[in-house]
This record gives C-alpha cells, structure tokens and sequence, in this order.
C-alpha cells in the first residue's frame, strides 16, 4: 500500500473554504450571526498557517529546552483555561489544576513517546508535541467538567465525596461516549488521516487504540487528581 502523501495546494482550499463562505451567507440572508462565522473562519485559517509554519521550524531547529518550554505553555494555558467554569477563586484551585494535569497528562505522554514510540530523541518534535496537544487538551477538559459539577453539587448541599464521585462522572462521559463511538459512529482524525496518508488500515487501528485509551487514561487521572487537590477548597 502506497504510503505517499497527496499534497493540498493552498489554491485548492478553496473548494472547502467558498462552501464555509456561503454557509455564512445564508447566515447573513436569515439575520443571524454571520460575522461571527467569518471571523471563526478567518482566525482558523491564520492559526493553523501560522502554526504549520511554526511547526515545521521547531521540527528543524529543535532542541530539548525548546520541546520543553512549549510544553510548559501548554499545561498552564490548559490550567488556567480547565477552571473557566469556577466562579471565583479561580487562583485558589490553579495549583490543584496543573498538577493534576502536568501529572496525569505528562505520565501518559511518558509512557507514549517512550514505551509505545519509543521515541529517539525523547524530545522528537514530531511525536512528543501532538501528542501532548491531544494529551493536555482531554486533559483539561475532564478537569473543567470536574470543577463545574463539584463546585455545582456543593453547592446545592452535597457532601464532598458524593460531590467528588458525581464530579468524576461527569468528567469522563465526553472521552467514554467517545470510546463506545469509535469505529461505529466514527473513524477518529488521527485513524483517518493516517488512511488518507496510505497507511495500513491495521497499524493506523493500533495507533488509534494508543489515542483512545491515552486520552481516557490521562482525563481520568487528570480529573481524579483534581478532586483530591482540591478537596480542601471545596469541602470547607
């Protein structure tokens, strides 16, 4: 099976990008907010470019304080935005997030990058900083759903461990729905790109068992460590 990739010319985008357009007109025609549609449209265009051309100059240059640093900006942009949903006090419980995130995420980019990839640099660009993209962002949002439903059942008189518990399954059903999904409802992105890519259907099927059952993994520790760091904060 041919592994080469079909390269996208920039010109050739605009066979997605005119139908995205017109949804947005047809937004403008019914008086709904179609500004805001353009400007989600525009940004991600200049984000994803910008961060195309970023990649492929860390993927060049790289070196281990490099890989390092990005990965610090990740878990604190992930912490501080895990806790959008916490009504005050958010810098009370900032720690407990990125710890739990920087634990529960980072033991799992570890046990990826090093166990399954066996990754030579350990810092390889190319494996350590999609996957901690991945890692960091399920990552956060368990933690996000587990603040917002343990500030939420305490609030409405729960003791901290049931709070905690409801809290927990909470925090797990988008990555649990998302497991019973795969392969019926959906062939994930990193599966179906590496299909585009001529990848063997087997191998992309095991890397996408490696996905699933890291993100699961590292949203459950994640949110577990959440609560437990921050038993003191909401069970006062």
């Amino acid at each position: 099976m041919s592994t080469q990739v079909t390269p996208i010319a920039l010109v050739s985008l605009l066979y997605v990008i005119v139908p995205a357009l017109l949804v947005a007109l047809l937004l403008m025609r019914w008086s709904l907010d179609w500004r805001k549609a353009v400007y989600a449209l525009g940004r991600m265009l200049g984000q994803l470019l910008l961060v195309g051309y970023f990649l492929a100059w860390i993927f060049d240059n790289a070196t281990a304080w490099i890989v390092l640093a990005i990965l610090t900006v990740m878990v604190s942009a992930s912490s501080w935005i895990a806790l959008s949903s916490v009504e005050g006090g958010r810098l009370a419980v900032l720690p407990a997030s990125f710890l739990a995130i920087v634990t529960g995420g980072g033991i799992m980019l570890l046990l990826v990058t090093q166990g399954v990839l066996d990754s030579d640099p350990w810092y390889e660009p190319r494996h350590i900083i999609p996957l901690a993209g991945m890692i960091f962002a399920n990552a956060m949002n368990a933690v996000s759903l587990a603040a917002e439903r343990l500030a939420s059942e305490i609030r409405h008189g729960a003791g901290y461990a049931e709070a905690r518990n409801m809290a927990m399954n909470a925090a797990l059903i988008p990555v649990t729905n998302a497991l019973f999904a795969v392969g019926l409802v959906s062939l994930p992105g990193m599966m179906t790109g590496q299909i585009l890519a001529g990848v063997d259907p087997f191998i992309a099927a095991r890397y996408q068992i490696m996905v699933m059952c890291m993100i699961f993994a590292s949203a459950g520790f994640s949110a577990a460590l959440f609560l437990i760091l921050s038993k003191k904060r909401f069970d006062a």
